[in-house]
């Protein structure tokens, strides 16, 4: 796959990111576009103008926007860390997961169909202001480790709670077992925490089957 720079403006490159790559496969890939580009014209690109980041981690299996930084603009990473974001997300209900998505270890919890009246109240119940705990299986440092490190290592990872926002959920659609919902959320959010605190709340257990990200800020693919 391959990223058009051309598309960057002042350093900044819109990237809809691809599921199963991760926000560093994606910075790799444009590093490595832009060494191929200056070794096309025979010229070696300096330090500065192979730096490549990005502005909000996307997990592996979600998609959507990703915003890359590109050599100088590097340095306004944190003007985009506390922006509001927006997503699509599909919550699978039934099940429960280690990860909170796909991905992890799945735990049949119950076959009881929530009515759609229970779901509406149930995504009422988590607008606004609300207490998180963030998944094990995230880039949180806890005593300068990653938090995901430490639980792939098996071990015991107790991730403070937070205060968030949720500034609305629309829900899209509902056909058992899956929810569609569109959110727009304070920074810090994680959609994966949502979807399984949804699933518990209705007694059934969820976790996140699918997420797009939507927009950071005034940013929108």
């Amino acid at each position: 796959m391959q990223f058009d720079l051309s598309k960057a403006k002042d350093g900044i490159l819109l990237v809809d990111k691809p599921v199963g790559w991760t926000s560093f496969d994606v910075c790799a890939k444009i590093r490595g576009q832009i060494r191929a580009e200056y070794r096309a014209r025979d010229e070696k690109p300096t330090k500065r103008q192979l730096k490549v980041g990005h502005a909000g981690t996307l997990d592996p299996f979600a998609t959507g926007l990703l915003i890359i930084l590109l050599g100088e603009a590097t340095s306004r990473a944190g003007e985009f860390s506390k922006l509001d974001k927006e997503y699509e997300a599909t919550i699978h209900l039934g099940k429960t997961s280690t990860t909170g998505d796909l991905e992890g270890e799945m735990t049949n919890v119950s076959n009881r169909q929530p009515s759609e009246t229970e779901v509406q109240a149930a995504l009422k119940q988590f607008t606004g202001e609300i207490t998180q705990i963030p998944p094990a299986y995230s880039a949180i440092k806890i005593n300068g480790q990653r938090a995901y490190k430490l639980a792939r290592e098996g071990k015991e990872v107790e991730v403070p709670a937070r205060k968030v926002t949720i500034h609305s959920i629309e829900l899209i659609e509902y056909s058992y077992p899956e929810i569609k919902i569109r959110t727009n959320v304070s920074s810090g959010t994680y959609i994966r925490t949502l979807a399984q605190d949804i699933g518990a709340f209705l007694g059934v257990g969820g976790y996140c089957k699918e997420l797009r990200r939507i927009s950071i800020g005034d940013r929108v693919l």
